[in-house]
């Protein structure tokens, strides 16, 4: 998978979490010691992913001065800086000369991990034929997500908004898989993925692989805490290959 670009979604404000990181990009906040963006550079690298774009925004410097050109963690870092937020769809597509040329791409967002096998999704999204492959998680809470509604077979059919409600189901796990053509269907500007532009090409293909393996997010203070309980199983995930 060395010739398959990963961007990395870091450049978010981390609005939630200004109580316990006041001056501190969300993906580097400390997770058993080391920065969590650090755990999903290690994902990559033992994965056999070597080409990584950050799109990066709020505190942007601080995040290019700890990683650099990426030779330091065994990997080639490019950067994609937005002047304002864009969104997770506009980030990408500001990045779109970074990850070019591929035949096919992972996104990730910065403040989530799952434990995942990349070459297969990878593998699954090729099989498919489809714009999009998401990584899909059962979870107890699915009320604070959202949740993603699919078919028998694996095929995405629609999506439902948060609602508070503590029920189990499946959420966007935050990693994907895209073919080029994605970027027709992104608009200019600010856009979001899961608001502008998987609602409307879920007709063109949109998968989902259910995955079983650790997940959490850093969005909250309540998160980030359980995400510190589970350093030392995040940290083993993330070193297998």
């Amino acid at each position: 998978m060395a010739d398959i670009p990963a961007a990395l979604l870091v450049g978010g404000m981390g609005t939630r979490l200004r109580s316990v990181l006041a001056r501190t990009p969300k993906p580097l906040a400390p997770v058993g010691g080391r920065s969590f963006l650090g755990l999903l550079v290690r994902q990559l690298r033992a994965q056999g992913i070597r080409r990584v774009v950050m799109c990066t925004g709020y505190l942007a410097d601080q995040i290019e001065s700890v990683f650099g050109d990426g030779s330091a963690w065994g990997v080639a870092i490019k950067y994609s800086r937005e002047r304002h937020p864009l969104g997770t769809a506009g980030a990408v597509k500001l990045a779109q000369p970074c990850l070019h040329p591929a035949s096919h791409f992972l996104v990730m967002n910065g403040d989530s991990f799952l434990e995942i096998n990349l070459h297969q999704l990878s593998q699954f999204h090729l099989r498919n034929g489809g714009l999009v492959t998401m990584a899909v998680r059962r979870v107890k809470d699915a009320g604070r997500y959202g949740t993603v509604q699919v078919t028998a077979g694996n095929r995405v059919s629609g999506f439902a908004e948060k609602t508070g409600a503590d029920t189990a189901s499946l959420v966007n796990a935050g990693v994907y898989v895209f073919g080029p053509s994605i970027f027709d269907f992104i608009p200019e500007g600010e856009a979001s993925f899961e608001r502008d532009v998987f609602p409307r090409i879920l007709s063109r293909g949109v998968y989902a692989l259910e995955q079983h393996g650790v997940f959490v997010d850093i969005g909250t203070p309540e998160d980030y805490a359980r995400a510190q309980v589970l350093s030392d199983q995040l940290w083993n995930a993330a070193s297998r290959r």
